[in-house]
């Protein structure tokens, strides 16, 4: 009974009741603020600078396709060069003596090659995006990233060989005298242009592989097509090609591929077809980033 008085006096004196006074309230915690998660619903804006900040993982996975791709090869990196020369070669045995397969002055093979460079480039990254996504199945399924990620990386990838590819066509030129004339300046700007259809046209067909597995077939077949109907191996002469003019119009590397080897051997550059199919690749930019970002949602749950 004492200790228990004792206690009660110690407890309530008036030193400790004026400490406890003193000593400093805790800060009241503000009310947490509720987040509502919903699915999104109908288009999306591009959200490229999302993808911005993950760049360093787009260019990861554009390196690791690269490494991918040549590794336990006896040639390695020179296969970027042998697809495109190799083509050259056969197309040089069969239409070199064809009327009007090249200028005058302008040895038919480095006229093919200086065609078939961005072509090679365009259809191996469109080939590469449109797989991208059905590729990445187990990233894709557990980790968060930008989807975009996966056909950009893919097109990035397609690019280390467009740039080696380029070396051949540097050593053409010299073999056969062909100086580079002010037009080469526009080569890069042109370069730009023929990624930017790639990435269009890659990134809405790695949608569609998605959705429909149909398209792994088809697309081997429209880029084969798409090829003879770009004037990568003959003049951009659309009535002397046999190729319809509204076809030739709505083909965005019609004027890419036209102007790059114009640029680079030193010929007229056909700004009018250039400036259609930088419209026409913008285009298609636009609407396959469009659609891709529609239907990513849903990549986790199909694929």
């Amino acid at each position: 009974m004492i200790q228990e008085q004792v206690t009660a006096t110690r407890d309530h004196s008036p030193v400790r009741e004026a400490a406890g006074a003193l000593a400093p309230r805790p800060p009241e915690r503000p009310e947490p603020e509720i987040t509502y998660i919903r699915p999104s619903t109908g288009w999306h804006v591009l959200s490229l600078g999302e993808l911005w900040r993950y760049r360093e993982l787009v260019l990861m996975l554009a390196w690791r396709d690269v490494k991918v791709r040549y590794k336990q090869t006896v040639l390695g990196a020179a296969w970027a060069i042998l697809q495109p020369a190799l083509t050259m070669v056969v197309f040089t045995l069969f239409f070199a003596r064809a009327a009007g397969a090249a200028p005058e002055g302008v040895a038919y093979p480095l006229f093919v090659y200086a065609g078939l460079l961005p072509w090679f480039f365009f259809s191996a990254a469109v080939s590469q995006a449109s797989q991208s996504i059905l590729g990445g199945e187990r990233l894709i399924s557990k980790v968060y990233f930008p989807r975009l990620a996966m056909p950009f990386s893919a097109v990035a990838a397609a690019s280390v060989d467009f740039v080696i590819a380029s070396s051949l066509l540097a050593g053409m030129m010299l073999w056969y005298g062909a100086a580079p004339g002010p037009g080469l300046l526009m080569a890069p700007v042109l370069a730009i242009l023929v990624i930017l259809a790639a990435l269009g046209v890659g990134t809405l067909l790695a949608a569609l592989h998605v959705a429909y597995r149909d398209f792994r077939y088809v697309t081997p077949f429209l880029l084969q097509l798409w090829m003879l109907a770009t004037p990568s191996i003959y003049l951009p002469d659309t009535a002397a090609a046999g190729v319809p003019t509204w076809l030739a119009v709505v083909n965005p590397m019609t004027g890419l591929v036209a102007g790059f080897r114009a640029a680079c051997l030193d010929g007229p550059i056909p700004w009018a077809s250039i400036g259609i199919s930088a419209a026409a690749a913008a285009t298609a930019f636009l609407v396959g980033c469009l659609y891709f970002r529609k239907v990513e949602d849903k990549f986790a749950d199909i694929i």
